[in-house]
């Protein structure tokens, strides 16, 4: 077994290179490139577990629901949908990293985990909905979902998008099925889109509920519970960047914890986009992991070798 752990979360928005272009054959083909990277670092000595985000193809399923509803056939529950992203990006990541791996001469089993993360049903979040999800809107669909109930925010100067509830995680229910998984040598996905977020009720059972857990915080836990010696946050971004998208952007190297915190209460970090990748990677180290790297993608491998990309360190 390797002697190094990793956990990677990678962004549902970065499996989406060209928001022109959504479609599933060209999320196939930036799978396919990220999968490559990650088969070079497993080939390096690196045991990994895997997370991903969500969000676009969330508001896909949601927009196919909502059509389905039209035409008489039902609608689809939140929690149902998140568990659908689970399994189809989970099976995607699936087959591609089994692929990149034979290429590299290595032969290793690749299971998702279908996860459920406990949230608090009385979490502030349900309050003040955050999370980004789906596609970005144009005047008249913002105002259409306006209209229809949902919240409707500007993400990170980009667009107007939905957002929806992302309260945090408390508690990975499947953990220990994931740890039995990895000490067979299975290298695993789980956490898919920040989890199924589930509550407790009165007697204990386990209840749906509709919201996103933001995958990078849910990660963060996983990262801590494995006693990851890396936690990586794959974005569409190759660094942190203060300022971002002005004529006065700067790109980060490396931050300590003290800066990070400094950054956040200057208001660097946009709510529902970075500032949660910021939160998940400073908690991960402020409670003991030993650094946290966030990148795009593609820079993946050059990030590991300290070319590319944001390290989060103690400080």
């Amino acid at each position: 077994m390797a002697s190094k752990l990793a956990v990677i979360a990678i962004g549902g928005n970065s499996l989406i290179e060209d928001p022109n272009k959504p479609q599933i054959e060209h999320q196939w083909v930036t799978v396919r490139k990220t999968c490559d990277s990650i088969a070079e670092m497993i080939a390096t000595g690196w045991q990994v577990v895997l997370t991903h985000g969500n969000g676009p193809q969330v508001g896909f399923i949601i927009q196919r629901g909502e059509a389905a509803v039209e035409q008489g056939m039902h609608d689809i529950p939140m929690d149902l949908v998140v568990a659908d992203t689970q399994g189809s990006i989970g099976y995607m990541f699936q087959k591609e990293l089994d692929n990149a791996l034979r290429l590299q001469g290595i032969n290793q089993t690749i299971v998702t985990v279908v996860t459920q993360v406990r949230v608090n049903a009385q979490d502030p979040a349900f309050q003040n909905p955050t999370k980004p999800i789906g596609s970005y809107l144009n005047e008249d669909q913002a105002t259409h979902y306006e209209n229809s109930g949902w919240h409707v925010k500007e993400d990170a100067g980009r667009g107007k998008r939905r957002v929806i509830a992302s309260p945090l995680p408390l508690n990975i229910n499947e953990i220990n099925a994931i740890r039995s998984l990895m000490k067979e040598d299975y290298i695993v996905i789980a956490c898919g889109g920040g989890g199924i977020p589930v509550i407790r009720d009165e007697q204990g059972a386990l209840l749906g509920i509709a919201a996103v857990i933001d995958k990078d915080h849910a990660s963060s836990l996983l990262a801590r519970e494995l006693r990851a010696d890396l936690f990586i946050i794959c974005t569409g971004v190759s660094h942190v960047a203060l300022h971002f998208n002005t004529a006065e952007q700067q790109s980060l190297d490396r931050m300590t914890i003290k800066e990070a915190e400094q950054y956040i209460e200057e208001g660097h970090f946009a709510p529902g986009s970075m500032l949660p990748k910021i939160q998940a990677a400073v908690d991960f180290v402020r409670l003991g992991g030993p650094q946290a790297l966030i990148t795009d993608p593609h820079h993946l491998h050059l990030a590991l070798r300290g070319h590319a990309g944001t390290r989060i360190v103690p400080g």
